[in-house]
């Protein structure tokens, strides 16, 4: 109980400042509980910056922010070899990757290359920089962005580092009353930068420990085969969900079930977070793009017509 209690203290804290999205925050929290990293895709100002930093701040972690342009290199993120005239040898000088929560803002305004120097960080939890390892500080979370307005001057992230992420989350426009809320709560002053923390870094790896002991049947186990099968049986899909999807769809389940305070794994958690961990790694058939078909609603129809087990 008292596990539970730190990851609703965590969304409590979140939520606070950021108001009307609940669910986003519950979902951004799973991926996070589940070792996994989230791409954030909405249009500018409606609080993606925000949400990370309000992460770091409510669990005392380190927090890094690379704001990526077509001219940043690789190093710049995961750091480079710099020569120390005074010892006669090169030393370590850390990029941006070396902090517990890394804001990658913006990744596709990047070049590949750059775009490419996140994925050994994100998978290993290390880099490598000039043959040599070093491991990343813990928990490590990548929050990376994009605006999918911007078309000119962009590098849109290619499959295999989509699939790199465990979700991907919008925030969206908050409604009427939600906005109002938010500028009375700035003109008094709340704002992220002075959250506070309400657990440790040493907490949150418990959590995940925690998350990762969460039962999962092998009756459910057969339930998320049969959503991935379908999406590769699919002909409106070029690419199908991969066997990492299928490990990232395990461990998100596990997460749900533990924000809801229970020790094992129920078909509604998968269905809860099936559409978040699949729809972007799916892509769709030129005939499909060409009938203007939706990833999301041929996604939701898939999911829909998998036998849920009894």
């Amino acid at each position: 109980m008292e596990h539970y209690r730190f990851a609703e203290s965590l969304q409590e804290n979140i939520n606070r400042y950021l108001i009307g999205k609940e669910d986003v925050v519950e979902n951004f929290l799973i991926c996070f509980l589940a070792g996994g990293h989230v791409l954030l895709e909405d249009v500018p100002g409606v609080g993606k910056t925000t949400l990370a930093l309000l992460l770091a701040r409510s669990m005392d972690c380190s927090f890094g922010r690379i704001q990526f342009t077509p001219d940043t290199l690789p190093g710049d993120v995961t750091g480079l070899s710099v020569y120390d005239m005074k010892t006669g040898e090169f030393r370590y000088q850390p990029g941006a990757v070396m902090n517990q929560v890394l804001l990658a803002d913006e990744i596709n305004r990047t070049a590949p290359k750059t775009q490419a120097s996140l994925l050994e960080a994100m998978a290993e939890g290390q880099v490598t920089v000039d043959g040599v390892i070093h491991p990343l500080p813990q928990p490590f979370f990548v929050i990376a962005t994009q605006n999918p307005v911007e078309f000119l001057g962009t590098y849109p992230l290619p499959e295999a580092q989509m699939d790199r992420f465990m979700m991907r989350l919008t925030i969206g426009y908050p409604d009427r009353e939600q906005e109002i809320k938010m500028a009375a709560e700035f003109l008094r002053g709340n704002r992220a930068e002075r959250a506070e923390a309400v657990c440790r870094a040493e907490d949150i790896l418990s959590l995940r420990r925690k998350v990762a002991d969460i039962t999962v049947k092998e009756a459910l186990l057969g339930y998320m085969e049969d959503m991935v099968q379908a999406t590769r049986a699919e002909e409106r899909f070029v690419l199908g969900a991969s066997p990492r999807a299928m490990l990232a769809l395990v461990r998100a389940s596990q997460a749900k079930a533990f924000l809801q305070g229970r020790d094992y794994v129920k078909p509604d958690d998968v269905k809860a977070v099936a559409m978040q961990v699949l729809a972007h790694r799916l892509a769709l058939s030129a005939e499909a793009r060409i009938q203007k078909e939706s990833v999301e609603k041929i996604l939701k129809s898939l999911i829909i017509r998998v036998k849920v087990p009894v």
